[in-house]
């Protein structure tokens, strides 16, 4: 079974990000594993969910910019910390598709910090840039 994780800026996704993802995941199947936050992870939940894939949440200790998206309670992981629960998602994860808010690496930022732990855990990355093209 396919698991994909997903990292994604919490001010949400451009258009041209979610008509990306969503080809990107038309079709399949699998597990569709992101971190249950406000931003691009509710709106990727909701693309994965329209293509066909079961979502898992690995949601944050830090309530204030959860996304509460509802999915059964065997699809929820622990509450962490946003950096230990993004280094679970890649780690339960095959590959990791980022939607980034900047389409140069940045040192402060959760979704690159996450993009470099898949690197060196010799995962797979797609990155979507704001302009919809697909970086690996």
């Amino acid at each position: 079974m396919m698991k994909i994780g997903f990292s994604g800026t919490q001010d949400g996704m451009t258009d041209p990000q979610k008509s990306t993802l969503r080809d990107l995941l038309a079709g399949g199947s699998g597990e569709f594993h992101h971190g249950d936050c406000i931003g691009a992870d509710s709106e990727a939940h909701d693309i994965a969910i329209l293509c066909g894939y079961t979502v898992v949440l690995h949601p944050p200790t830090n309530p204030t910019k959860r996304a509460w998206r509802d999915v059964p309670q065997h699809l929820k992981r622990a509450q962490k910390p946003y950096l230990v629960r993004n280094k679970d998602i890649v780690t339960e994860t095959a590959s990791l598709i980022a939607a980034p808010a900047d389409p140069v690496e940045q040192l402060r930022s959760g979704t690159w910090s996450t993009v470099r732990f898949a690197r060196q855990r010799g995962k797979p990355v797609l990155l979507i840039l704001p302009d919809g093209t697909v970086k690996r």
